[in-house]
């Protein structure tokens, strides 16, 4: 279950709604090749021979905590879990992961087991005990999963092409609804574990869903976004959808914290959803192009724009790997200096 002092953690609380003294700050991929000390940790290795080795990967996932962040995310893929299902995945460059045998018929897909042991990713238990012992409970620990549309995108090998991705399911639409099926029984498995080994809260990735049509989104990212949610419960859950336009569907999926893209006006959105707490939306472009000042302008407006209370800082996306040091130790630093409500009301 949620560790001892989850009551007492600045992400937490405000993700439950709860009143905090300081917005909380963390960031997407805050654990990646954009720092000079993870690269080192990494030193050559694979990118899934680095996930799997659980020290390297306590390290990776640690390197963020000296910047100041308000939560540790571990450091894994979304892919992790079809791999555990059975499908194995290799990282291309410039193409992401893709799966070694792509699913393209029903005889691909039924030997994935919908409910994988959790032995079959022990690694990723193990690096949740690890960092959690590292912590000794000075951050919480989130967890995340992708979403089926987006990891099915991957498991038949059409990524973020969508045009192909609706090809397949048209032409293999009893494929295509099964493999849903499948990675959704299996991502409420995986999270129901990792809850229950002491996850303080989770996000689930629909990174490619908001390139649907509204009924596409309705049929093959919503329902089950709805669907995770509740059935992995008993803490905070986060839904992100990349620079989602269908707002109003996010907000009904059950979800306690909604990620926020560009596209979206923090403040009016947290005047119109007073119930739920969201969380962006600094654009990741400013850390990666900008300067110091802009950086620090930039999130100024957001926390203003978030007004205090049921917000967390985050990107609008991922940290991008040409994102200089500097610019990131001041994203977190100048939320945590002007992350008060009573500075933000200023």
């Amino acid at each position: 279950m949620p560790d001892q002092y989850h009551d007492r953690h600045l992400l937490i609380r405000a993700a439950r709604g709860e009143r905090v003294e300081r917005v909380p700050v963390w960031a997407m991929r805050q654990a990646g090749r954009w720092d000079p000390e993870f690269r080192a940790i990494r030193a050559g290795m694979s990118f899934y021979e680095f996930s799997e080795n659980v020290e390297a990967a306590v390290r990776a996932s640690l390197c963020p905590r000296r910047f100041g962040v308000d939560a540790i995310i571990l450091f894994y893929d979304i892919t992790t879990l079809p791999i555990a299902m059975g499908l194995p995945f290799e990282l291309k460059s410039g193409a992401g992961p893709v799966p070694q045998r792509p699913i393209r018929t029903l005889a691909d897909l039924n030997p994935l087991v919908a409910e994988p042991h959790p032995d079959t990713y022990a690694h990723i238990r193990r690096l949740l005990g690890r960092v959690k012992e590292e912590l000794r409970g000075e951050l919480p620990v989130l967890v995340f999963a992708g979403a089926p549309f987006t990891v099915a995108t991957y498991c038949i090998g059409t990524g973020k092409d969508i045009d192909a991705t609706r090809q397949f399911a048209a032409e293999n639409s009893a494929v295509w609804s099964e493999l849903l099926e499948k990675l959704a029984v299996a991502t409420v498995s995986f999270l129901r574990t990792l809850i229950a080994e002491g996850a303080d809260a989770y996000q689930l990735f629909d990174s490619w869903a908001g390139m649907l049509s509204e009924s596409e989104y309705q049929r093959w990212a919503n329902a089950y976004h709805t669907r995770i949610f509740a059935e992995a419960v008993g803490i905070p859950r986060i839904l992100f959808v990349k620079e989602g336009p269908y707002l109003e569907a996010m907000c009904r999926t059950g979800a306690d914290v909604i990620s926020l893209g560009q596209r979206h006006d923090l403040a009016q959105i947290r005047h119109d959803y007073t119930q739920l707490c969201f969380q962006g939306n600094v654009d990741e472009e400013i850390l990666r192009t900008g300067t110091v000042e802009q950086v620090r302008d930039a999130v100024i407006a957001c926390l203003r724009a978030g007004g205090g209370h049921r917000h967390i800082l985050n990107l609008n996306h991922g940290v991008d790997k040409d994102t200089p040091v500097a610019n990131f130790a001041t994203y977190v630093q100048t939320a945590r200096q002007f992350g008060a409500a009573t500075t933000i009301g200023a």
